[in-house]
């Protein structure tokens, strides 16, 4: 058909930005669009159960995985590949491709950026995955409000009045600091406030990446972004609900176009996608709902790290601790574990009170899986009734979407800025007391204690008035996630709005 619109969607193969990816490629094809997720050959293992079933209910869904030289070492498919895995490798099957095929456009993940200026001459329209949020990115570029750093409204001098009054009467946007900003404070664990949002947020300098320490909170310019900047618009994983201050700030100030429509993960409807959604966990899913289903109504706390942080087994130990002391039931998902060693990875039982799990066995309390977890199936049944996360967004979007309140545990990235969202805008969450920021690949900081562990856990958990409201709040945003994707709704007329515009340059090219 002339109207067809194609769409490539490249991932990356780290899991929070692969399984969004994947997601929007069948959220897509839900749409009508001939959609192709390309892969490297090792990385479609992971996820081709489910475009097959995409293909047998009739969705324009396909997988093409990319034919690289022979003696190419081709990237980690665990979910666990890091934001500098090298994919040069794939430039020119990638590239061979485009011309072969000449789709509509290809999204791409952002970490790809490497690939940007082989799309760019194959001649192809390029849309970027950013895979965070509105907000996030939002605190991450104070430039692109005008800042006006004052002191008490009485010290001010006649000038000063002058200048603010010019300020406001020329119509920039602008913004009075009353509070300390980043470059004001002098400890590490010392608040200021991240100027340029519509609520106050308040961080420490221990909360942030060294780069945004040396910049100030800016954002960091480099080839990724700077490919960025050069592409047709960004994919948001988001909804209008969630952040809509943010959302409009996103889309007015810091990307050229951009199309926010999520959550994504809702577009897996059946048991089978849910449980086998990023890659085979390490229990049944019969087992796992069996043990869900013998538990009351949101007394259940699903713990998980995610597929790339590493705890140390002291830090590992006060989680236990803290949690066998709350008296909460819980399922505890634990991947990788820091230890400084050979192979820098240490072993899985070490990090154990004495007699913890055969506590856990006696009293049925809690259930450990040992690697990969169905997390959709987990935080979509009744039972669970609260998450404690790194928040990374894929993640922090997974508790929203299924209406679960948060305990909010950051390590790194962006995450510190999403606890801020979760617990300090939207109110859907309690800080755990997490500091200290730490790259993925070095040793983490002093660990947050058991009684930490323990009140945060209760505070959600034991439902009081304040965690009833909590909930409450949590549960409403679940359902405004749901009408965001359903038709009308704002995430799926962002998502056609996408594709008439590549209707249109189609028209244009003719």
């Amino acid at each position: 058909m002339a109207d067809e619109v194609e769409m490539f969607f490249f991932p990356f193969m780290g899991g929070g930005h692969q399984i969004p990816m994947i997601d929007i490629a069948r959220l897509f094809a839900s749409h009508g669009v001939k959609s192709t997720i390309v892969a490297a050959p090792n990385n479609a293992l992971s996820f081709q159960r489910s475009i097959a079933r995409d293909q047998d209910s009739g969705r324009p869904i396909s997988i093409h995985p990319l034919d690289l030289p022979p003696v190419s070492e081709l990237p980690d498919s665990d979910m666990s590949a890091t934001p500098f895995t090298d994919t040069c490798m794939l430039q020119e099957p990638l590239k061979v491709l485009l011309i072969a095929r000449r789709p509509d456009c290809i999204v791409v993940d952002m970490f790809h950026s490497s690939l940007a200026d082989v799309i760019d001459e194959a001649g192809v329209p390029r849309i970027v995955f950013i895979g965070n949020g509105c907000f996030s990115r939002c605190a991450q570029e104070p430039e692109s409000v005008y800042h006006v750093k004052f002191g008490q409204l009485n010290k001010f001098t006649p000038k000063q009045y002058l200048c603010t009054a010019g300020l406001w009467a020329s119509g920039y946007s602008y913004i009075q600091v009353h509070g300390k900003t980043l470059d004001m404070v002098e400890s590490e664990y010392d608040p200021f406030e991240r100027p340029g949002l519509p609520k106050e947020i308040k961080m420490t300098r221990s909360q942030l990446s060294q780069f945004h320490k040396s910049q100030g909170g800016g954002k960091p310019r480099g080839r990724m972004w700077n490919s960025v900047d050069r592409s047709l618009g960004v994919v948001v994983n988001s909804f209008l609900d969630l952040e809509p201050a943010y959302v409009e700030c996103f889309k007015k100030e810091m990307a050229r176009k951009a199309w926010v429509v999520g959550p994504v993960s809702l577009c897996n409807r059946n048991v089978e996608d849910k449980a086998e959604r990023g890659q085979q966990a390490a229990i049944d899913e019969q087992s796992c709902l069996s043990w869900l289903n013998a538990k009351e109504t949101n007394s259940v706390l699903y713990i998980s790290f995610g597929s790339l942080a590493r705890l140390t087994p002291k830090q590992l130990l006060e989680v236990a601790y803290g949690l066998e002391a709350s008296s909460c039931s819980f399922i505890w998902a634990v991947r990788k574990i820091f230890k400084p060693s050979e192979n820098g990875e240490g072993g899985r039982e070490d990090w154990l009170p004495s007699g913890f799990e055969e506590r856990l066995k006696e009293s049925r309390k809690g259930l450990i899986i040992r690697g990969w977890a169905p997390q959709l199936l987990i935080l979509e049944h009744p039972s669970v009734g609260g998450y404690m996360t790194h928040c990374w967004w894929n993640s922090t979007l997974e508790g929203v979407s299924t209406g679960v309140p948060m305990v909010t545990f950051p390590h790194s990235a962006e995450q510190f800025l999403n606890e801020k969202l979760i617990s300090d805008v939207l109110r859907i969450g309690v800080q755990v007391g997490s500091t200290e920021w730490t790259s993925w690949n070095a040793e983490p900081g002093p660990p947050v204690g058991r009684e930490k562990v323990e009140a945060a856990v209760r505070k959600v958990m034991d439902g009081g008035e304040e965690a009833a409201e909590m909930r409450r709040r949590a549960k409403d945003l679940g359902e405004k996630a749901k009408r965001a994707v359903e038709q009308g709704g704002s995430s799926y007329e962002d998502a056609e709005a996408l594709i008439q515009e590549l209707k249109s340059r189609k028209k244009v090219r003719g």
